[in-house]
């Protein structure tokens, strides 16, 4: 499967490459991002390198570059665990230390959703779009809901936050919700 690039009024989504191993490394070594995602494994720099020099090769997975303006890496968006026969995925979404809260991560998710909806051969044809959000990061909760998302369920105390525990939310937009809200949308 093929990662296209899509472009937006603010953002440009473009393929993962090894160029982008820095930045993609900067944005891992961000400890409050690490945090509000959930992101407890570790990587070495050579592991990043290795993976932005060939994910854009793996099976069942879409990863494009958050760009703006420039052709700079300024976080990630991935539909992952592509399921073509249910036709559904996971959508995973970071951004570089100092560009949260600027609307790309909102463009980025919209842009994402419109190809994974489209039929194929243009899209994916997917039916169901699915993410995990945690209880500690109400600001993405917020945004994934103002896009469509919606909850379907939680996981208490799934996940440790220092000395306590919170849920992991889980949430996800269809197809027929996603067309509904954009044929209302002029």
């Amino acid at each position: 499967m093929q990662t296209p690039t899509l472009t937006g009024e603010l953002v440009t989504l473009r393929p993962i490459r090894a160029s982008d191993a820095d930045a993609m490394w900067d944005t891992l070594s961000d400890t409050e991002g690490n945090r509000l995602t959930g992101t407890t494994a570790a990587f070495t720099r050579e592991q990043v390198a290795e993976w932005c020099a060939t994910v854009a090769s793996r099976d069942g997975r879409c990863d494009w570059a958050i760009t703006h303006e420039t052709d700079e890496y300024l976080g990630e968006i991935v539909l992952n665990e592509i399921d073509e026969h249910s036709r559904n995925a996971n959508l995973r979404l970071a951004l570089r230390p100092g560009q949260r809260g600027r609307g790309f991560g909102s463009e980025a998710i919209s842009l994402v959703l419109a190809h994974a909806f489209a039929p194929a051969p243009d899209g994916l044809g997917l039916h169901r779009v699915a993410l995990d959000v945690l209880s500690i990061n109400p600001r993405a909760r917020i945004l994934y809901e103002s896009l469509g998302f919606v909850e379907e369920g939680r996981l208490r105390e799934a996940h440790r936050d220092g000395e306590f525990w919170c849920d992991a939310i889980v949430m996800a937009i269809l197809e027929d919700d996603y067309r509904a809200a954009h044929e209302a949308t002029p």
